[in-house]
């Protein structure tokens, strides 16, 4: 199954995480994101985890690093819809999304998302 990368605008990608991801799509998912934004030079990227009832310490670090490649290529990160349950299992089990932005919804993303573009092309 592959994870749907939807392109807003010019400069921002979206993706949906559905609950039945498995590990090798989460895999394949990650790939699929860094050679999308590359090829578009995306500027910004939401990921939206609101289907997710579990993220366990592997999905964590998948996020984490897919934030950090994408990073790299120049692109700002906002993970939203990250559901209560989950974020005490993540703080009980010591995982974190190292400075990844969060938000509650995908419209409070977008919104985080062009302030952290805007801040990015004055700091360039």
């Amino acid at each position: 199954m592959r994870v749907p990368i939807l392109r807003l605008n010019a400069d921002v990608l979206i993706v949906a995480l559905s609950a039945d991801i498995s590990d090798e799509d989460v895999m394949d998912f990650q790939s699929d994101l860094a050679e999308r934004a590359a090829a578009m030079q995306a500027r910004g990227l939401v990921i939206d985890v609101s289907a997710l009832d579990v993220i366990d310490s592997f999905m964590a670090r998948v996020l984490n690093d897919s934030a950090r490649m994408l990073r790299l290529l120049g692109a700002e990160v906002v993970v939203c819809g990250v559901q209560p349950a989950v974020a005490m299992t993540l703080v009980e089990m010591g995982s974190k999304l190292v400075d990844v932005a969060t938000s509650f919804t995908l419209e409070g993303a977008l919104r985080r998302l062009a302030q952290r573009m805007d801040q990015a092309a004055r700091d360039a």
